[in-house]
């Protein structure tokens, strides 16, 4: 049974518990982020409430271009000529008009925004008040509050919110609602309802769930596939659901908006065909639905899943990081029986002695890519010198094609700069220093604030000791690529690998073919003891002299077995970033303490699909 309505709460489809968290939130007096992949409701739901409560809503979209000055307000040039620095000349931006009216500021895009802008609302959340400068404090009317939306599993153009922000304001969680929801709002956004409400929202849900998809398509996917299916039948002047008709609606509406996962190479046409084919089979003469259960009018729980679906590599993997802490111990090489105990798929892929299948592997590759990486990494310590061969040219080219699917370009860290030129807002205290008396000023007495990227220099340390083989290897060798193919103007990446000797494979500054550096590093003889300070101590000396941001990440399980406490060994480093292949209990631990002293985070590599998010992360500079 449905609960009752609460009196002064909204009603939205599926949202009962979490439209009652943020209405109390605000009663509170609290601020508010929601956070939650697109069309989970999150706009409807403040809309909602602010209309409940009879309170105005200021938007502000967020972006890269967001300004401190653009979110508070500014002074108007002609009238401060006219006037001077008085309280009429300012234009209050939409955080000094919310404050002022009291009235809920939503903000879209939350981790889209420069950290500088963010900043500005530290003292607004804790205070409830602003220091402008020259316009003085305002305070914030007692109805004010922020309301902040984002979307935490897109990667690019996004960064961290800092702790500072997130420790003042409390965050409410939406997923997708239910399978009955989801009919009931796309019926009422449509104005239609049966077998094409039905299809369409079964479709779009398993793109949730399939695993060569990152992320899924929300409920606006199934509300355009329903209005495609049922004017392409009104064009085609078709009185039943026609499978063709059906594929090219699922195309225009779906294809955009599912993302592949990294690691796979399967246009998003190809995914879409498979889960058309599951839930209509081309010799059939309908879609095959599972019947719907009994609609209900509310949920009595969350009704909600948990957002797009997770990589399935975050279960607890049997770690090849159990470390030999005996002195000297090595990645020895593999007999073609101990690769077949090992590999369900060698003798597919190695059918004969030297040989490489590499039709074999892509189709396991794409079937497993974490299976294939696995193997092919093997492959390379093969005691079989023809396979051995084969496979690290193989490994070279492979592991650079799966850095480049998962690279993503990120907007970095940027601060504002003041200079001369068009772009960017008007400086206008830089203005009137430059003036030589009159108005309008010369094109070079004009001042203006843009955002300008930070140079930095970032380099990678790959544990290449005993420990690392298998996937780990593959991940290191995945990772070495990715920083390789970063590298730009504002970015010098360098790559070093070391166990119990550092060997530097890029040189900062020094440009290098991405598959000679893999190379290079498959063909290293780890050693099982590992110096994670000599590493850190050479990372240092390649960042010495450095004109940017000096940062480092740490490929590793970061249990050291020589050279003493890696914490010890970070100066010269601005921040330390941790990557932890195939994480254990103890790994877990040994990341995060050595990720805290060097100022950065630690993140859990469990399978491929999480290695290309979280170097993206570390590559942004996102702490």
């Amino acid at each position: 049974m449905a609960p009752p309505d609460i009196p002064g709460i909204p009603q939205v489809e599926g949202l009962r518990r979490e439209r009652e968290v943020l209405t109390v939130a605000l009663d509170a007096g609290r601020h508010v982020v929601l956070e939650g992949p697109p069309g989970t409701g999150k706009s409807t739901l403040l809309r909602q409430i602010a209309r409940d409560l009879s309170t105005r809503v200021v938007f502000v979209e967020g972006n890269a271009e967001l300004t401190p000055a653009r979110l508070i307000g500014q002074y108007d040039p002609a009238q401060v000529l006219a006037e001077g620095y008085v309280a009429a000349s300012f234009t209050d931006g939409p955080l000094l008009q919310a404050m002022r009216a009291g009235a809920l500021l939503y903000l879209e895009e939350f981790n889209r925004v420069p950290e500088e802008t963010l900043n500005v609302l530290i003292t607004v959340l804790t205070e409830g008040e602003i220091a402008v400068p020259r316009l003085g404090m305002v305070k914030a009317d007692p109805g004010f509050r922020l309301i902040a939306a984002m979307n935490p599993f897109d990667a690019i153009g996004t960064a961290r919110v800092s702790h500072a922000i997130a420790d003042r304001i409390c965050r409410v969680v939406l997923g997708y609602q239910d399978a009955a929801a989801e009919r009931r709002i796309t019926t009422a956004q449509t104005g239609l309802q049966g077998a094409e409400v039905d299809f369409s929202v079964a479709i779009t849900r398993a793109t949730r769930e399939h695993p060569d998809l990152r992320m899924g398509s929300s409920v606006r996917g199934s509300i355009d596939l329903v209005l495609l299916l049922a004017g392409l039948a009104r064009l085609r002047a078709e009185d039943a659901m026609v499978r063709d008709t059906a594929r090219d609606a699922v195309l225009a509406a779906l294809s955009g908006r599912i993302r592949i996962a990294d690691g796979c190479d399967r246009p998003p046409e190809a995914v879409l065909d498979e889960l058309l084919e599951a839930i209509w089979p081309a010799d059939a003469a309908a879609p095959e639905l599972p019947v719907p259960g009994p609609e209900s009018s509310e949920q009595d729980g969350r009704g909600k899943a948990d957002g797009p679906p997770q990589g399935a590599g975050h279960a607890e993997s049997q770690s090849s990081l159990r470390r030999e802490r005996q002195a000297g111990s090595t990645r020895r090489t593999k007999s073609r029986a101990e690769l077949a105990s090992q590999h369900a798929s060698f003798e597919a892929v190695s059918p004969d002695s030297g040989a490489i299948d590499e039709s074999a592997l892509a189709e396991l590759l794409a079937a497993d890519p974490d299976a294939a990486a696995r193997l092919l990494a093997d492959l390379t310590r093969a005691s079989d010198t023809q396979l051995r061969a084969a496979a690290r040219r193989l490994a070279a080219r492979v592991f650079v094609q799966l850095a480049a699917v998962g690279q993503h370009k990120s907007r970095g860290v940027r601060r504002l700069g003041s200079g001369r030129g068009d772009d960017g807002d008007l400086d206008l205290e830089g203005t009137l220093g430059r003036m030589s008396g009159s108005w309008p000023p010369a094109s070079d007495e004009i001042a203006t604030r843009s955002w300008r990227a930070r140079q930095r220099s970032v380099v990678l340390l790959v544990d290449a000791s005993g420990s690392m083989s298998g996937l780990a290897l593959a991940m290191a060798a995945i990772a070495a690529a990715g920083v390789v193919l970063a590298g730009d103007a504002r970015l010098e990446p360098a790559v070093l690998a070391f166990s119990e000797t550092v060997t530097v494979l890029q040189r900062r500054g020094v440009a290098r073919p991405p598959a000679d550096v893999i190379g290079e590093l498959i063909a290293l003889r780890g050693h099982g003891r590992t110096d994670i300070a000599a590493a850190l101590r050479v990372a240092a000396a390649q960042l010495a002299g450095s004109a940017g941001d000096r940062e480092v990440i740490l490929l590793s399980d970061c249990l050291e077995t020589a050279g003493g406490d890696p914490a010890a060994a970070l100066a010269g480093i601005d921040r330390l970033y941790v990557l932890t292949p195939l994480p254990t209990t103890e790994t877990i631990g040994a990341g995060v303490r050595l990720a805290r002293a060097g100022g950065g985070f630690s993140q859990l590599i469990s399978s491929l699909a999480d290695l290309g998010p979280a170097l993206t992360r570390a590559l942004a500079g996102a702490g």
